[in-house]
């Protein structure tokens, strides 16, 4: 068994929370505080079975019942932004930073800042700040350790070669369920068949992402930010098996990737237990049960979102903020049955287009970036013009 690290886990009720928690059971790790929006019930359960000191909900009406519920533990019960934050940087080993967009950005700086290493699977923080968590992470000495499936592996596929020169990074993409499909078929996809996805379990949010291949985009963007390359650096390449998790090749033509059945156990353990390896729960990769692994391109002209995410991260500044907020508002919608599929592209791309960005990154730029997007979008679909 490893040592008894101390986790916070920001997002414990999501699929990475909760794989996170499977992950400490099994190992025996201690829980210091525990982050939610809205899941009392699930909460009030984590909590009861792992004690942590500090429970923290970011939806009042939940903090309410959560506070009712865990009346008789012990434990502190806070709310807000500011309370997040600060559940961010009480000391611990590691925080596990799984919360869904941007919101998940000034807890990852409140955590570096106080001097924990972060295991990042909120890709919106990167995309958004990178530029300020780079330097957060830097000044204050700590290490971000990926926790996407991708970037983990590119981070394991790196280790060991920190003297040798990258050609480019492939980062593999399932291709989501709509993979082969064109525009005129993509009109009529339902909300229930966005949210099947191949291969993962995953939020809402995230698969549907994952369907109109933003969520490689935003990987994409991450990438940059993680590893230090160009956009031109990092070919997305579909892989519909899920098998190969990403690869480096280096200047020599090497390529070196990492292989595994697609469960998130793998890269949450390994973020948490680095640079060890321990046994864990997932399942063994049998190349002979696999048979054959494909790859192909990405369609960017029907997918739309990843070729944008590729102009924003080019672009820089408040650039991908826009991009991100865009996305969310649409996706926000689309979940909600105010849109069709193909308006969530629509919308990311006129936003882009429509919106001024700024080369200046701040928390303020950040934040004003971000609601000029999600206004944009929401004044399209009032409008009723998509």
């Amino acid at each position: 068994m490893d040592e008894k690290k101390t986790l916070t886990i920001l997002g414990s009720t999501g699929s990475i929370g909760t794989q996170t928690l499977d992950v400490a059971r099994m190992h025996g790790y201690k829980i210091k505080a525990l982050t939610a929006n809205s899941s009392a019930a699930l909460i009030e359960r984590q909590a009861r079975e792992f004690r942590p000191e500090t429970v923290c909900m970011t939806d009042a009406a939940a903090y309410n019942d959560v506070r009712t519920r865990l009346a008789d533990t012990g434990i502190k019960v806070v709310c807000g932004k500011e309370a997040l934050c600060a559940t961010a940087a009480l000391p611990v080993d590691m925080v596990i930073n799984a919360v869904v967009g941007m919101v998940g950005l000034e807890p990852t700086l409140a955590a570096l800042n106080a001097g924990n290493r972060v295991g990042l699977a909120n890709k919106e923080t990167l995309v958004t700040g990178g530029e300020l968590v780079k330097a957060a992470e830097k000044a204050n000495g700590v290490d971000i350790v990926p926790i996407d499936s991708e970037h983990s592996a590119i981070f394991q596929s790196l280790m060991g070669n920190s003297q040798n020169k990258i050609n480019k990074i492939i980062l593999t993409a399932s291709g989501g369920p709509f993979f082969g499909y064109n525009k005129e078929r993509l009109r009529t996809v339902t909300l229930e068949q966005a949210l099947h996805h191949p291969n993962w379990s995953m939020g809402r949010k995230i698969t549907t992402d994952s369907a109109t291949l933003m969520n490689k985009g935003l990987e994409l963007i991450e990438a940059v930010r993680l590893f230090d390359v160009t956009p031109e650096q990092v070919e997305v390449v579909v892989h519909r098996q899920s098998i190969l998790h990403s690869a480096v090749e280096y200047e020599d033509g090497a390529v070196i990737g990492q292989l595994g059945v697609p469960d998130m156990k793998i890269p949450i353990q390994f973020a948490v237990t680095y640079p060890k390896r321990l046994p864990s729960l997932s399942g063994r990769l049998s190349l002979f049960d696999v048979g054959t692994l494909t790859f192909g391109r990405a369609d960017e002209e029907t997918f739309v979102c990843l070729a944008e995410a590729r102009r924003a991260i080019a672009k820089g500044g408040t650039a991908p903020t826009i991009l991100n907020g865009a996305n969310e508002a649409a996706v926000a919608a689309f979940l909600d049955g105010k849109i069709p599929f193909l308006c969530i592209g629509e919308l990311v791309c006129g936003c882009c287009e429509a919106l001024p960005y700024s080369a200046e990154v701040s928390l303020d730029t950040i934040s004003e970036a971000d609601r000029a997007a999600r206004e944009y979008v929401g004044a399209q679909i009032q409008k009723g013009s998509l």
